[in-house]
């Protein structure tokens, strides 16, 4: 199964009201602003998506109106985040029913299942729709390491054709490729990795932080791929501080208070999350209006 995706492709945040309500269309808005400053395309619903904390009608409420916002300009892969594989596979159905480009499907949520389970899952889930599935590797965050030897077995599946690596261990690129060579197609999926992860041959970066500085993450992205790695490396500088608030717990709270800060979007969440309060609400603000208010201009070859 042949697709078309690489660059810099945004976890986009699911936008909510004060009332924790389903903002469509502040979310479609937003994904508009990404659309506009160049990025290549999108995941909707998940980690920073808050795929979890949305009941399934909301779900697909979200897909159907991101998908019509989108319009084609750009692939549009959703996260599948359930707690059964049964159900897991049901949303895929649904999802390709309503058009999307791809899944990002993440091991089943809650139980730790091992490698053997992990297969089965992804095998399945795979199988319940036509959709082309990118596999989300986050063993920090959802306790199943998938291995490249796992990606080996997984090979024999057509419709898996990516990898969304954000085990925090830069080296898995490179076993990646020497395991499995090129059969899939591999994402950065740690914002402060992705300088690292892309000169050992990512092709692509699943990011966060986009969702703040989306004309800063593309520049990046198209520095180092050009191989034009001093200006790369100081942009990278500049941004890191910013890059590993994506590594935090909080992380969707942080990204959502970034956005907020440079006018793209509320910190508005839905609990259990809540917006960060106190000492440590100053110290995120700290860092990003630093950020800000030493904001590089970027190089005019690469500058829209």
């Amino acid at each position: 199964m042949q697709v078309n995706w690489k660059g810099v492709f945004p976890a986009i945040t699911t936008q909510f009201r004060s009332d924790e309500s389903l903002d469509l269309a502040a979310t479609a808005k937003h994904l508009e602003l990404m659309i506009e400053a160049g990025i290549h395309g999108v995941v909707l619903l998940g980690t920073v998506g808050e795929n979890t904390a949305l009941e399934s009608g909301e779900k697909l409420e979200v897909l159907r109106a991101m998908k019509q916002a989108a319009a084609g300009r750009v692939p549009v892969l959703t996260g599948v985040a359930e707690y059964t594989t049964a159900l897991a596979c049901r949303y895929a159905r649904e999802a390709e029913k309503i058009g999307v480009d791809g899944l990002m499907v993440l091991p089943a949520m809650v139980y730790k299942a091992d490698g053997r389970e992990a297969l089965a899952h992804f095998r399945a889930v795979a199988r319940a729709s036509s959709l082309p599935v990118m596999i989300y590797n986050n063993p920090v965050a959802y306790p199943v390491d998938v291995t490249p030897e796992m990606f080996a077995e997984l090979a024999d599946e057509p419709s898996v054709v990516a990898i969304k690596e954000s085990s925090e261990n830069v080296r898995r690129v490179t076993d990646l490729v020497n395991v499995v060579g090129n059969r899939y197609i591999l994402f950065a999926g740690v914002d402060d990795l992705v300088l690292e992860s892309i000169m050992l041959g990512v092709q692509g970066w699943i990011s966060g932080l986009v969702n703040a500085f989306p004309h800063e993450n593309r520049v990046l992205w198209e520095l180092a791929t050009a191989g034009r790695w001093d200006p790369a490396r100081a942009l990278y500088r500049w941004y890191t501080p910013l890059l590993h608030l994506d590594t935090k717990i909080k992380l969707v709270q942080y990204i959502k208070l970034a956005m907020a800060e440079t006018g793209l979007g509320s910190e508005w969440v839905r609990r259990p999350r809540l917006p960060i309060a106190g000492a440590e609400r100053e110290e995120v603000l700290k860092i990003i209006r630093e950020a800000i208010a030493t904001r590089p201009a970027l190089p005019k070859a690469a500058a829209r």
